[in-house]
C-alpha cells in the first residue's frame, strides 16, 4: 500500500526534472504528509506533458458517489488490467504521480513503526498512476481523480512492507504517457519493483501517523 507521500520539490523543479512543457496547476505549498482525498501533482497522458493536480482516490466515471474514491487510493499492478474500476483507465487514462518520497509502516512492531522512503539524491519520483474524470450527478461538479499503482517489494522495501509504489524509469514514463490507448501487454511489464540502489529508507517519528502533522518534523531521521 502507498497511503502517505511527500511533495517538497518546487513545481519549477518538477517541470525541469521531468522535462515537462510547463504546469497547468500546482500545489500551493510543500507537503510533508500528504494524504488520500487531498490534491496530488500528476502528469496526465493527454499529450501536453503538463504538471497538474488531481484528487487522490480514483472515482470511476460510472460511480454514483464520490466516496468510492476513498477505497481506491491504490491499484494492484497484478490485477489492474482486470478490475472494472481500473481496466478502462489503464488502457486510456494513465498519469505520472509526482512525489519525492513516501511513508510505510513496519507491521511487525507494536505500535507500527513509520519509515520514510526517498531517492538518495532527493530527486522526484514518477509513480505509475491512473486518472479519471467524474461528474457529480447532483451538482454537476467535475472532479479529476487519480490512484497510485503498487507492486511487490524490492529488497529495500521487503523488511518493512509487502507492497510498494511502481516507480517508472524515464523510458517507462514515455510509454506510460502515450496518449493513444495501449494494450495491457505493453503496460504490465512496466509494473515491477524499482531497483534498490537509488533509494534510501530511514525511521521517522510516529507523529506522521496523524494527518494533522504536515511539517518538516515528519521527515526528520531518527538516529539508529
Amino acid at each position: 500500500m502507498c497511503g502517505r507521500v511527500t511533495v517538497r520539490t518546487s513545481p519549477a523543479q518538477l517541470v525541469a526534472e521531468l522535462e515537462l512543457a510547463g504546469a497547468r496547476a500546482t500545489l500551493e505549498r510543500e507537503r510533508f504528509n500528504l494524504c488520500p482525498t487531498q490534491l496530488l501533482p500528476v502528469v496526465p497522458n493527454d499529450g501536453a506533458r503538463l504538471l497538474d493536480v488531481f484528487r487522490w482516490g480514483l472515482i470511476p466515471s460510472w460511480a454514483k458517489e464520490a466516496s468510492i474514491g476513498n477505497k481506491l487510493i491504490n491499484a494492484r499492478g497484478e490485477t489492474v488490467a482486470e478490475k472494472p474500476s481500473f481496466r478502462s483507465a489503464l488502457k486510456r487514462r494513465r498519469c505520472l504521480v509526482v512525489v519525492d518520497g513516501w511513508y510505510e509502516w513496519k507491521q511487525s512492531t507494536k505500535p507500527k513503526t513509520p519509515y520514510f522512503f526517498h531517492h538518495r539524491d532527493g530527486k522526484p519520483l514518477a509513480l505509475a498512476g491512473l486518472w479519471e474524470e467524474w461528474t457529480a450527478p447532483d451538482t454537476g461538479e467535475v472532479l479529476r481523480t487519480c490512484t497510485i499503482i503498487t507492486t511487490g517489494p524490492n529488497a529495500l522495501m521487503a523488511p518493512i512492507h509487502d507492497r510498494m509504489p511502481v516507480i517508472l524509469s524515464p523510458e517507462g514514463q514515455s510509454v506510460w504517457l502515450r496518449p493513444e490507448p495501449q494494450e495491457a501487454s505493453v503496460l504490465l511489464p512496466l509494473l515491477v519493483p524499482a531497483a534498490e540502489a537509488p533509494l534510501d529508507v530511514y525511521e521517522v517519528a510516529r507523529g506522521v501517523n496523524s494527518p494533522a502533522n504536515d511539517g518538516p518534523e515528519c521527515v526528520a531521521r531518527i538516529a539508529a
